[in-house]
This record gives structure tokens, C-alpha cells and sequence, in this order.
């Protein structure tokens, strides 16, 4: 494995920028996932589930960026399937976050499972039409697409939004809101990266395939990790208030 490893580095041109990313990303999930594994002994109880999520989430996408970036300087060429078996584990697990930090405040597990289902629909019928079904791949990205709008919308203006609002926690309500952003503006990145490589996508021809590779790369280092830094953060700021309280 270590001769493999040398070749790959080896074959790593220092022009390969989507590449380098491969590695960068794969090495920053791995310590994030080691960071939060190791804070969860810092924090409450009730904030250690969220915590071992975060670390998990991490955990599952250096592991896959580990192959991709393998797969990458061997191919050239979009690790599509990796990409999207990552996504498959780790974004109903980011969607289980918002039932967690909700669930001391009334949420149920049915907001839980809906977020899944809404958050597999997405991925299921964004790689069908990426792979099995390219001829008609607008079709299935509108179909993928009521997939995300349905996270929007809870997030945003459903349930959980609700919830949210009804704890009356200013640190949860920012914390939810800085989740909120990340899922509308930071999963953007994945619906327009299926339409730039789409068969008749809106914009196909408009980015270079290599450069989607790029933006998914720095894309998902950043909703994973600042996914898990927003839990932390929540976590240590409850932790400080319980103190200050006297809890």
C-alpha cells in the first residue's frame, strides 16, 4: 500500500488542482473527524450523540476521499459512483443533526425520518440520472430537485423551523439559522454542478467538468466540516451557560 501511495503522489502533476484538492480534502475530513470524536468527552451529555455524528460524517467522507483521490490520478476522470455513495451516508446523517439539537425542544422522530427520506429521494434520483438514465437526465434532476426543496423547506419554514423558533434559545436559533445557510446556499453547489454536466442541463457546456470536481472538493470540506464546527459550537456555548448557571 505505502509503493501504491508513492506512485500516486508521484503522479500527482503540480498542476493537478482538482487532485490536490482530492488530498487536502481527504486529510481535512480525517482530522476533523478525529477533533470531534475527541471533544465529545468535553462536552454534556445530551450533546454527545451530535458530536459522534459530526465525527462520523467526517469519518465516512475521508475514507471515500481516500479512494476518490486514487481514482482520480489513476482515471482523470470524476469518481461519480464514490462521490455519490459518500453523499448517500453522510447527508441523512447531516440531516439527523437537526432532529438531535431538536429534540430536547418537542422534536419527534417522524421530523427525522422525513428529513431522510427527503435527503435519499434527493441523492437516489440525482445518480440515476447522472448514470443510468443520462438521456433524460433533466427529468430526474427535477425529481431530485423536490428532494432538496423539501429539506429547504423544513428547515426554513417547516416543523423544524418551528421548533427552532419556539425554544426560545438564542444559541440554538443562531446555530439552527448557521445550519439553515449551510443547506441553502452550501448544498446549492450539487444542483448546479448536476445541471453544468447534465445531458441538457441549463448549464451544460457553461463549467468545465474538471472545475465541478473542484467545487464538489472545497464544497463538501466545507458544509461537513463547518457542519460539525456549528454543532460543536453550540455544545460548548450550552456547556458554558450550564456553568454559568451553576448546572
Amino acid at each position: 500500500m505505502n509503493t501504491l501511495n508513492s506512485i500516486l503522489a508521484a503522479n500527482l502533476s503540480p498542476t493537478d488542482y482538482v487532485g490536490f484538492t482530492f488530498f487536502v480534502g481527504a486529510m481535512a475530513m480525517a482530522a476533523a473527524a478525529v477533533f470531534f470524536f475527541i471533544e465529545r468527552g468535553n462536552v454534556e451529555g445530551k450533546w454527545k450523540t451530535s458530536m459522534l455524528v459530526s465525527g462520523i460524517i467526517t469519518f465516512i467522507a475521508a475514507v471515500h476521499y481516500y479512494y476518490m483521490r486514487e481514482f482520480w490520478i489513476e482515471n482523470q476522470y470524476s469518481p461519480t459512483a464514490l462521490r455519490y455513495i459518500d453523499w448517500t451516508l453522510t447527508v441523512p446523517l447531516m440531516c439527523v443533526e437537526f432532529y438531535l439539537i431538536l429534540k430536547a425542544f418537542g422534536a419527534k422522530t417522524a421530523l427525522m425520518w422525513k428529513m431522510i427520506f427527503y435527503s435519499v429521494w434527493m441523492l437516489v434520483a440525482g445518480y440515476l440520472g447522472e448514470t443510468v438514465f443520462r438521456s433524460s437526465s433533466a427529468v430526474w434532476g427535477a425529481i431530485s430537485t423536490i428532494g432538496y426543496l423539501g429539506i429547504v423547506y423544513e428547515i426554513w419554514m417547516g416543523s423544524a423551523k418551528k421548533l427552532a423558533d419556539g425554544s426560545n434559545d438564542p444559541i440554538l436559533q443562531n446555530a439552527f439559522r448557521s445550519l439553515g445557510w449551510f443547506v441553502l446556499v452550501g448544498w446549492a453547489i450539487y444542483p448546479i454542478g448536476y445541471m453544468a454536466i447534465e445531458t441538457d442541463g441549463l448549464l451544460r457546456g457553461v463549467l468545465p467538468l474538471a472545475s465541478m470536481d473542484l467545487i464538489y472538493n472545497i464544497g463538501d470540506a466545507v458544509n461537513k466540516i463547518g457542519f460539525g464546527l456549528v454543532i460543536y459550537g453550540l455544545a460548548i456555548a450550552s456547556k458554558s451557560r450550564s456553568a454559568a448557571a451553576g448546572v
